[in-house]
C-alpha cells in the first residue's frame, strides 16, 4: 500500500479515515483466478503466440468502460479503448497540435467562419462501406441534436466556443462547416479525445429508432466482445486504410500489428501488479509511483514514463453554505503544503503545479509557477474573520486512483493543523464522477484528463454552474478573458490573458491544483513499439507482441 509519509504535529493529529488494505490474500486469489479465466488459459495463449497464430495483447484497465459510444457516456478508460476503434476528421499530433486524420486537407476561409474538409481516398468503415461526406454530415447532425448526450455539444451549439450553423456535403469528398462566429480553437475542440475526437460513424452504429448499438468506425481495430465487468476485446480491422506518415499522436500511420487487444478490468492495483509479474497480463496502465520504482528493478519488464498534462486537484464547491466564503477557501489553500503533497503522492516523480496551465504547456511561464505558500497563521486568521468554528467539511475521494486518496488524506491532516475539520468519504469512482457531474459535493480530490490548450483547460473548470453543475469556477472575470483567448491567435496576448486568469484563480480559490502527472505504462519485455505521449492516452497500434523466450 502506498502510505503517505506526512505526519502532522502530535498535538494536532486529525481523525483520519482508516486506510483499507488494497490487496488481501483473498482479494489477490480472487483476481488471480479471474485473470486466468479471462485469459482463456494463459499457457495455451502463450503457445499460440509463439507459434505465430492469433495473438492477444492483454492490457489492464482499472475499471470497466462506461459505454461504447464515443464522446457520450464516457470516462478516461472509455476514451482509451474507443480511440482504437473510431476516428474523426482531425486528430491531435504528438506535440498536441492538430493535424488531419480522415481529412486529407483542411481549408479555412479568411473570416474564420467556413471550414472545408477534403476526405482521404479509400477509407472504409469496419462494415466494408466506403467513407463519404454524407457519413460525416450524418455523424455531426447526430452529435448536434440537443438530446444527443454528446460530451462536447455545448462547445458547438452556441453555448460555448461557437455554433455550427450547417454541415454540408457539396460532393462525396467534401464537407463544409459553417460557423456563427470565428474560433481559433474550432479544430482543437474537434480533436479532443474526451469528445470522442468527434468520431465519424456509419449509420449502422444505431438501430432504426436511433438507439445506440455499437461503434462502426474507421479505426485499426473494431469491437469484438464486451463482457461487462471483465474485459473489452478488440480485433484487427483488416480493411483499415492507414495514413502514410509515421505515428503522430492520434493521427499519422497506424498499423494493427497484434490481432486482438483485450482490455482486462482489474481495479485492484496489487492484483494488477501480480498479474503482470506472473504473465497474466502484458501491460499495466498507470501503476502507482511506488510500484514504478519497484518495477524498474525487474529485468523482465519494460517501463515507459512520460510527462503528461493530466491535472490532480482539490475541487471546492463555491455554492456550499460554508465554502461560499472565499476566506475559508483561501484558508484551506494556505493550510496545505502543496509541494509536499505532490512530492509524497508521486514519490518525487511530479513537482507541484498550482496552475490550471500544465507545466508542459508552452504557456507555462513564471506567473504560472507562482502558487500557494503554506502559512498556518494566515489561515487561522482568515478562519477567525469568517467565523468558522470547526464545521465539518466533507472531502470525497476514491481508491481507483491511489493518488487521489493519498492527496485527500494528506490534505485532511494538514488542514487540521489550521483548525479545519475535514471528513473523508471514500466512494467508488463511478459514484464520485456522478457527484462531480451534478456538483453534489463540498470538496473532492479529482483528476482531469489532458487538454491541449490552456483555453481548454480553463474551459474545463469554469462556466455557469446553473447550466453546467460540473463547473468549478463561475466567474464573469474569467468568462470574458477566456472568450478572448479562444478567438485570439496572438501568442503574446494569449499569454497575458492566461497570466491574468491564473492570478485571479489564486485569489478566488475555487480549486487547489496540486500537480501534473507523469504517466507510466509497465509492460512485459516482449511488448515492443509502445510509446507514451503528453495526453496520457496509451496507444496500442504499431505495437508488437514478440514470442516469449
Amino acid at each position: 500500500m502506498n502510505v503517505p509519509r506526512y505526519s502532522p504535529a502530535a498535538d494536532a493529529a486529525p481523525s483520519l479515515v482508516p486506510a483499507s488494505t488494497y490487496a488481501t490474500p483473498t482479494t489477490l486469489a480472487r483476481w488471480t483466478m479471474r485473470i486466468a479465466a479471462l485469459g482463456l488459459c494463459l499457457a495455451a495463449g502463450t503457445t499460440l503466440a509463439q507459434n505465430g497464430a492469433a495473438q492477444t495483447l492483454r492490457i489492464q484497465i482499472n475499471s470497466d468502460i462506461r459505454s461504447t459510444e464515443p464522446g457520450g457516456n464516457r470516462d478516461d478508460n472509455t476514451d482509451t479503448v474507443l480511440m482504437h476503434v473510431v476516428e474523426g476528421l482531425v486528430a491531435l499530433r504528438e506535440d498536441t497540435s492538430v493535424g488531419p486524420m480522415l481529412a486529407s486537407r483542411v481549408d479555412t476561409s479568411a473570416d474564420g467562419l467556413t471550414y472545408t474538409f477534403t476526405l482521404r481516398d479509400g477509407v472504409k468503415f469496419q462494415n466494408g462501406a466506403l467513407l463519404t461526406a454524407d457519413d460525416v454530415v450524418w455523424s455531426w447532425q447526430r452529435y448536434l441534436t440537443p438530446t444527443s448526450g454528446w460530451r462536447c455539444l455545448s462547445e458547438f451549439d452556441g453555448k460555448g466556443m461557437t455554433k455550427v450553423l450547417a454541415v454540408e456535403a457539396p460532393n462525396p469528398k467534401t464537407v463544409v462547416f459553417k460557423l456563427e462566429r470565428a474560433s481559433g480553437l474550432f479544430l482543437s475542440m474537434m480533436a479532443r479525445p474526451d469528445c470522442g475526437s468527434a468520431a465519424v460513424l456509419h449509420r449502422s452504429s444505431v438501430s432504426a429508432d436511433g438507439q445506440w448499438k455499437e461503434p462502426v468506425g474507421t479505426g485499426p481495430y473494431k469491437v469484438k466482445e464486451w463482457k461487462r465487468g471483465q474485459y473489452v476485446e478488440l480485433t484487427r480491422f483488416d480493411g483499415y486504410a492507414s495514413r502514410a506518415e509515421s505515428r503522430d499522436g492520434l493521427t499519422g500511420g497506424k498499423k494493427a500489428e497484434i490481432e486482438n487487444l483485450r482490455f482486462v478490468v482489474i481495479p485492484d492495483s496489487a492484483a494488477a501488479k501480480a498479474a503482470l509479474y506472473s504473465r497474466g497480463i502484458d501491460a499495466f496502465i498507470s501503476p502507482s509511483p511506488s510500484d514504478v520504482i519497484e518495477m524498474r528493478g525487474r529485468s523482465d519488464l519494460t517501463i515507459d514514463s512520460t510527462p503528461v498534462m493530466t491535472m490532480v486537484a482539490l475541487l471546492i464547491q463555491t455554492n456550499d453554505p460554508v465554502l461560499k466564503d472565499v476566506r475559508i477557501r483561501r484558508a484551506l489553500a494556505l493550510a496545505l503544503d502543496t509541494p509536499e503533497i505532490a512530492r509524497t503522492v508521486t514519490e518525487g516523480l511530479s513537482p507541484v503545479n498550482n496552475s490550471v496551465v500544465p507545466s508542459a504547456s508552452p504557456y507555462y511561464s513564471q506567473v504560472q509557477a507562482t502558487g500557494y505558500k503554506r502559512d498556518l497563521g494566515a489561515a487561522k486568521k482568515l478562519l477567525a474573520e469568517a467565523g468558522y468554528r470547526g464545521q465539518p467539511i466533507r472531502m470525497l475521494a476514491n481508491k481507483r486512483y491511489e493518488a487521489l486518496y493519498s492527496a485527500a488524506v494528506l490534505a485532511q491532516a494538514m488542514a487540521s493543523e489550521a483548525g479545519i475539520n475535514i471528513e473523508l468519504e471514500v466512494l467508488d469512482w463511478a459514484t464520485q464522477l456522478d457527484r462531480y457531474t451534478k456538483g453534489q459535493y463540498q470538496t473532492m480530490a479529482f483528476v482531469y484528463s489532458s487538454r491541449v490548450d490552456p483555453s481548454l483547460n480553463y474551459e474545463m473548470v469554469s462556466g455557469a454552474k446553473a447550466s453546467q453543475p460540473r463547473k468549478v469556477w463561475d466567474s464573469a472575470f474569467v468568462k470574458t478573458r477566456l472568450a478572448e483567448s479562444m478567438t485570439s491567435n496572438d501568442k503574446t496576448r494569449r499569454q497575458a490573458l492566461f497570466d491574468e486568469i491564473h492570478r485571479q484563480m489564486l485569489q478566488d480559490t475555487p480549486m487547489i491544483v496540486l500537480f501534473n502527472a507523469s504517466d507510466t505504462t509497465a509492460m512485459r519485455k516482449n511488448v515492443t513499439g509502445f510509446k507514451g505521449w503528453a495526453t496520457a492516452k496509451p496507444r496500442f497500434w504499431n505495437v508488437r507482441l514478440d514470442a516469449r523466450s
